[in-house]
């Protein structure tokens, strides 16, 4: 590492909590219509019991505790003060890998999957598997926000997390993994930084949702347009609004995080493989950490903009993805494209695994099951 990237550690002052334990206190909530909870958002009942908790019973100390346990460091790249973990892996030849989070997410999100990609011997598995993992806050989210900074899209989020892996951390060839607009950035990093990557592999593709685009009708097909219908039907609001009125939407957000933990919570409710409550998914103090983390910071409005961006900008992969791909689908993810239509943009894809249970936060809900396919789809690219 160059000396360039400083150590960091997070600290939220003793202020910051008391101030969210006072508004948590004056939430002021909406009434609920006499219908079926979480037909129209979130449920008024789960988000009451959410925000007691989250006042009462949540200890964002232990939450901070746990991501300080892994080296962190900021480096200035790129105009903004970029934050990232660079964790080592261990064997006589880690590979380096890029992971990439999405919107509503965090670095928060790799804290079960980081040890097993870096020390598989502690799970079982072979130290030859491991992987050194740099994690980035993207820049504008999280622990990469301040306030005023310049705003990213996703093709400036690939360029700058393409120097920091060279120019910073000087790897000159590394993997790269993703979901969300991780999964995005990961494509976009293999189309226009291919000399740098070794392969990427991705639990979301980023393939065009336009129906027209599907020209056969295979049963996988007909699946996936159906799929996609609903989808763009009735669960895009959240990016209309984000990627139009992103600056509207930030008010109430920021200064209210029952409207902030309401309008991310939901995204979990949806998103994951659930039984009806996100947290039979993902770690009710994990989702809060991550929450939390949006709200401390006060970066909502700047994480909206790749939404902005994207809806007025052109398609961020330009061309073919020719790279080394390998994917893993899980069975609640928002969109399933069959392998026929994501051959159109990824040409070189390696391994397409099928998983029977996971949704769209796989490293919160199915860490194990993602560092083994990860480890599996780097293997012979080492």
């Amino acid at each position: 590492m160059t000396a360039t990237a400083t150590p960091f550690r997070l600290q939220i002052p003793d202020a910051a909590l008391q101030d969210l334990q006072t508004r948590l206190a004056l939430t002021r909530l909406p009434d609920e219509a006499p219908e079926a909870p979480w037909k129209y958002g979130t449920s008024v009942a789960y988000l009451r019991d959410l925000l007691a908790y989250w006042q009462q019973g949540f200890d964002w100390r232990a939450e901070e505790a746990a991501l300080n346990a892994f080296p962190q460091f900021r480096t200035k790249l790129h105009g903004i003060n970029l934050h990232f973990l660079h964790v080592r892996g261990e064997g006589p030849n880690p590979m380096p890998l890029l992971l990439s989070h999405g919107w509503p997410g965090s670095v928060f999100e790799f804290l079960d999957l980081i040890p097993r990609l870096t020390e598989p011997s502690r799970f079982g598995g072979d130290p030859k598997d491991a992987f050194t993992i740099v994690a980035p806050s993207l820049p504008g989210y999280g622990l990469s926000f301040q306030p005023g900074q310049a705003r990213f899209s996703l093709e400036a989020i690939a360029d700058c997390l393409a120097d920091l892996m060279t120019d910073v951390l000087g790897y000159r060839r590394f993997g790269a993994q993703g979901g969300d607009w991780g999964g995005f950035v990961s494509s976009r990093l293999g189309a226009v930084h291919a000399e740098k990557l070794l392969g990427i592999h991705l639990n979301l593709l980023a393939v065009r949702r336009d129906p027209a685009l599907v020209q056969t009708q295979d049963e996988d097909e007909r699946r996936y347009l159906a799929e996609l219908s609903e989808f763009l039907k009735e669960e895009t609001g959240y990016q209309w609004i984000q990627g139009t009125r992103p600056q509207t939407l930030a008010f109430g957000l920021t200064d209210s995080p029952a409207g902030l933990a309401a309008w991310i919570a939901e995204k979990f409710k949806i998103w994951t493989d659930n039984n009806g409550s996100p947290e039979s998914a993902v770690n009710r103090d994990r989702m809060l950490a991550n929450i939390s983390l949006y709200w401390f910071t006060g970066c909502i409005g700047a994480s909206f903009h790749p939404y902005y961006a994207r809806m007025h900008g052109p398609w961020p992969i330009p061309g073919t993805v020719d790279v080394p791909m390998g994917y893993c689908q899980f069975p609640k993810e928002i969109l399933r494209p069959p392998q026929s239509l994501a051959a159109r943009t990824y040409t070189d894809i390696r391994r397409w695994s099928v998983m029977p249970k996971g949704g769209h936060f796989a490293a919160m809900e199915q860490p194990e099951v993602l560092a083994r396919e990860i480890q599996a789809f780097f293997r012979p690219l080492r």
